[in-house]
Order: C-alpha cells, then sequence, then structure tokens
C-alpha cells in the first residue's frame, strides 16, 4: 500500500459512514486520524447527536471485531475486562472474557461508571493488555476505545480522573448539525423503517483488516522534522508555563499529538508534515489534558480559549 492507497481507503471509510451520520465530517476525520494512529478517542455531546450511531457506523466500515459496553452505577471491574470462574466439573478456573476482547470498543457513557470500574481500562487502553489474576491477555494491534460522555447530566455520574483522560488521543465535542444537514438526517429516517437496525442497513465494509494494518505501516513510514517536533514541544511546553493552567499536558500528550500529526499527513496524501496539521489537531488533543486555574474559571474562560491563545501566541515554523 502507498500513500494514494491510503487515501483512497479513508475515503471509502468516509463514504460509508455519510450513509448513516451527516453533518460530522470534521468529527468523522478525527476519528480516522485515531483509527490509524492507533489512539482512542472521547466523544461528548447532548444526548441525540449520534455519538453512538458513529462509532457504529465506522465499525460497520472496518471488517474488524465490534463491541459495546453500556456504563452502569453498578458496573463491576470484572463486567469490563472479565472474571476467572470456577468450573467445579473440570476442578478448575476457566477465563470469561469480558466485553473488552474486542477491536473496536464502544465505552458508552462511560462516566455513568464509578472510577474503580474507569480504572478497569486504563491498563487496557495503555497496553492493549488485560491481566486478569496475574495473567497477561493481550488484546491484539486493532484495539480502538470510542467512549461517550453526555456534558449536560451531573446526577449519577464520576467525572473521569486525569489519569483516563490522559489515555485518550481526542476528545471531539459533537454539536447539533447544521439546518439543511437535519433536514436531510429526517429525510432519510422518513424512507427508512423506524427500528434502530435501519440507520445502519445500508454500510458495506469499506476496509478489512489487512488493509487497515497496511496504511497503518504507511503511517509508521513517515518521519517528522525536527522543526516540526519542536513546534509540538513547545505548544505543550507553554501548557506547563501558563498562568491560567493549573496542570500542563503531558509528555505523552506531546507523544500523541506528534502520532496524530503523521496519521494526518498520510491521510492528506503527504508523506511530511505541515505546521497546519499540529495547527489542526492541537485543541483536540489538549482540551482535555489540561486543567485550568481558579482565575480562568472565574472569567469564565474554557480550555478552548487558553489552547487558542497559546496556539496564537507561540510562533510557527516557517
Amino acid at each position: 500500500m502507498n500513500l494514494s492507497d491510503l487515501h483512497a481507503s479513508a475515503e471509502r471509510i468516509r463514504a460509508e459512514i455519510a450513509k448513516a451520520v451527516l453533518g460530522q465530517e470534521e468529527t468523522v476525520d478525527l476519528l480516522l486520524i485515531a483509527l490509524f494512529s492507533r489512539g482512542h478517542c472521547l466523544l461528548e455531546g447532548p444526548p441525540g447527536t449520534a455519538k453512538t450511531l458513529l462509532a457504529q457506523s465506522l465499525a460497520a466500515a472496518v471488517d474488524i471485531d465490534f463491541g459495546r459496553i453500556q456504563f452502569t452505577p453498578d458496573l463491576m471491574p470484572g463486567d469490563v475486562i472479565g472474571v476467572n470462574i470456577f468450573d467445579f466439573g473440570a476442578s478448575r478456573f476457566t477465563l470469561t472474557k469480558g466485553p473488552v476482547f474486542t477491536d473496536i470498543l464502544l465505552a458508552d457513557e462511560i462516566n455513568r461508571a464509578p472510577p474503580k470500574t474507569q480504572a478497569a481500562l486504563l491498563q487496557v487502553m495503555a497496553e492493549r493488555v488485560a491481566t486478569i489474576d496475574g495473567t497477561d491477555h493481550h488484546l491484539g494491534p486493532d484495539f480502538f476505545v470510542v467512549a461517550t460522555q453526555n456534558p449536560i447530566e451531573q446526577q449519577g455520574t464520576y467525572p473521569l480522573p486525569e489519569a483516563q483522560l490522559d489515555r485518550f488521543l481526542f476528545k471531539l465535542l459533537i454539536a447539533f448539525p447544521g439546518e439543511e444537514a437535519e433536514m436531510e438526517i429526517l429525510r432519510r429516517h422518513a424512507r427508512q423503517g423506524l427500528d434502530h437496525a435501519a440507520r445502519t442497513a445500508a454500510l458495506t465494509t469499506a476496509v478489512g483488516r489487512e488493509e487497515l494494518a497496511a496504511g497503518r505501516a504507511v503511517i509508521d513510514g513517515i518521519r517528522l522534522d525536527d522543526t516540526i517536533l519542536r513546534y509540538i514541544l513547545a505548544l505543550v511546553r507553554a501548557t506547563r508555563e501558563d498562568a491560567e493552567i493549573t496542570h500542563g499536558a503531558s509528555t505523552r500528550a506531546a507523544d500523541a499529538i506528534a502520532g496524530a500529526v503523521r496519521a494526518r499527513a498520510a491521510l492528506a496524501g503527504r508523506d511530511y508534515a505541515i505546521p497546519d496539521d499540529v495547527q489542526a489537531l492541537f485543541l483536540p488533543a489538549l482540551r482535555h489534558r489540561i486543567v485550568l486555574g481558579p482565575t480562568a474559571e472565574i472569567e469564565g474562560r474554557r480550555a478552548e480559549d487558553v489552547l487558542g491563545d497559546l496556539l496564537n501566541r507561540i510562533e510557527a515554523p516557517k
């Protein structure tokens, strides 16, 4: 596979997802960057903005396994990664694998589970390994988490801790679609059955497992110039020195941006990165990785506002 083939594969995935989801083109682009760069995504938006449908559509367009966990307050860590259960007939323990043993995992409403259950995802998201009773179980190279959360409801929810948030490559804010896109959604659904399965019934496989691996190999072959790496580092280090930020982004964040930049360049058909790649990924990659100070919160400043000022202040390489 070469860059042209990778670009064509991404276009086929976009076309399939567009059969079910309209008005979220930028989000789809970032999802594809995360998929090919082996990152994870957190989707945040009000109910009814197709967050779950987006994950299901991506899974339908890529021929790899799909699993789902509906997070609830009574969910336990063993319900996520699995448990060893004693088989009295065989007089031995047997592993009952949890839903994390899949490729694309939809962690739906992840902030409805308590911290001990959320923590069950820490190792699998960082290492793609689940340790159960001292034994490591590998999940495979295609393991990819798409988590959703609703920013409106606070009752019965548990905020994700910083260690959990740092495992996500991107936090994507899902807004309502534009008027024309919303009208087209209604037209489409008016011609379909009323069951939920009808929304993705028309989707077909656009990319298989081998093609996905080949695309990732192409991205692995792209190298970043030191000027791009220094630009990424300058932006990340600036978050640690800004007066409005209490806790800045980590080295893992800088490394994650660098990997995503390589994927964005490759999906655009380039074997080199440009400052525009860094600037396009800066907000989604860092908005969940910084903690604003009290001054910024009192003034009603959002993470996007503070990061946007940093982006304007740090000079990009020529």
